[in-house]
């Protein structure tokens, strides 16, 4: 597995195109390039937060992108998403413009096509299908383009956590009810994954984000952009680079037992990784684990009985809160109403999936422990 890296100090667009042009020549990219391809690419934008703000993708890595697909005679190229929240028109012109996508418009399409179709999975999947969004499933080429984050519930969020934004609208929180074990949700995500199969993914790490994500974290530049075709194993690499243990990333380790992650097959090509990196902070969710002191046949009983005890509720400050409603939009379980103008929880029912907080625009939901 080939995965390329490149030192990129800051968003500038010549600097990022010189990357991406290196990236794409490492990977053999223009090999699978013709003049009739219809390429899509997926970004990250999972809420109205403007480029300066490290939770979506950066439209100057989009832009540099779509500069290298046309100097290839590429021009069908669209960029579709389905942000967290509602999957229409008005949404999403709100979440172009806000993100920072309007201005590529001249050189690539936004999608406004938000027609969804079924997708028939792999025989022996758990999911037998997916229902994604119409553009996905057209294209002949999917780049997808995600921001490296932690997160609230699957600790991680690279290439392979990006692919759920082809899942429409709020059918994401009733796949968030469906598997609220993060084990059973990850097994999802690689189904998910292996369904979409984009041809090429990066991350855009010039900035990213921790703690809290992934969208109410902080700031952690890494100033890189890295570029795979195998975005499993790639996923593996860049948790590594947050100071991250992978294999204790529930998704990535399901992907390297299932055989998709390959990190001992690792090539590196482009910079070296850089030295001085450090650590990234973990979100208020990581759980507390002692199970590694617990005799192995104890460990799985052991698990159980901590997560209970340590599990973690989503937690108001009403003094925030703007009454806005997307927690209570985006909870699958139905456990958050708007009461005066104000958020109300109810901890009976809630499967700590955390997308309240991850769609909160103001960081007026923090994260509790039970005990």
């Amino acid at each position: 597995m080939l995965q390329t890296l490149y030192h990129v100090p800051e968003y500038d667009e010549e600097l990022i195109y010189g990357a991406v042009c290196k990236f794409m020549e490492a990977l053999s990219i223009a090999q699978d390039m013709r003049p009739d391809l219809k390429v899509v690419i997926k970004p990250n934008l999972i809420i109205a937060k403007g480029p300066e703000i490290p939770a979506t993708t950066h439209p100057l890595v989009i832009k540099a992108v779509v500069r290298w697909l046309h100097a290839h005679n590429v021009t069908d190229i669209t960029l579709a998403e389905s942000s967290g929240g509602l999957y229409n028109g008005e949404y999403m012109k709100n979440i172009y413009h806000v993100c920072g996508m309007k201005q590529l418009e001249p050189i690539l399409k936004l999608n406004m096509d938000f027609s969804t179709q079924t997708v028939n999975c792999k025989e022996g999947f758990t999911n037998h299908s997916f229902h994604l969004i119409t553009p996905v499933v057209k294209a002949d080429y999917i780049i997808n383009i995600c921001k490296l984050k932690t997160h609230a519930m699957t600790g991680y969020s690279g290439g392979i956590k990006n692919l759920f934004g082809a899942i429409p609208g709020l059918e994401k929180p009733q796949m968030h009810y469906r598997w609220p074990n993060i084990s059973d949700f990850s097994h999802m995500l690689l189904e998910l994954a292996q369904t979409v199969n984009p041809q090429l993914t990066i991350i855009d790490a010039i900035d990213a984000m921790e703690g809290n994500g992934p969208t109410g974290g902080t700031s952690h530049p890494l100033h890189l952009l890295l570029a795979a075709r195998d975005f499993y194993t790639q996923d593996y690499f860049a948790a590594g680079l947050m100071g991250l243990e992978p294999m204790k990333i529930e998704m990535i380790r399901q992907a390297v037992e299932m055989g998709l992650a390959h990190p001992d097959e690792i090539k590196l090509a482009g910079d070296p990784v850089p030295e001085n990196l450090t650590p990234f902070k973990l979100p208020d969710t990581k759980k507390l684990d002692f199970t590694d002191a617990v005799p192995s046949f104890l460990r799985k009983p052991a698990a159980f009985f901590l997560s209970h005890i340590f599990k973690s509720y989503p937690q108001l400050n009403k003094n925030i809160c703007v009454g806005c409603g997307k927690c209570a939009e985006s909870c699958p379980a139905h456990v958050i109403k708007i009461e005066n103008k104000k958020a109300k929880f109810k901890k009976k029912g809630c499967i700590s999936c955390f997308c309240c907080q991850e769609m909160c625009p103001v960081k007026a939901i923090s994260v509790k422990k039970a005990l």
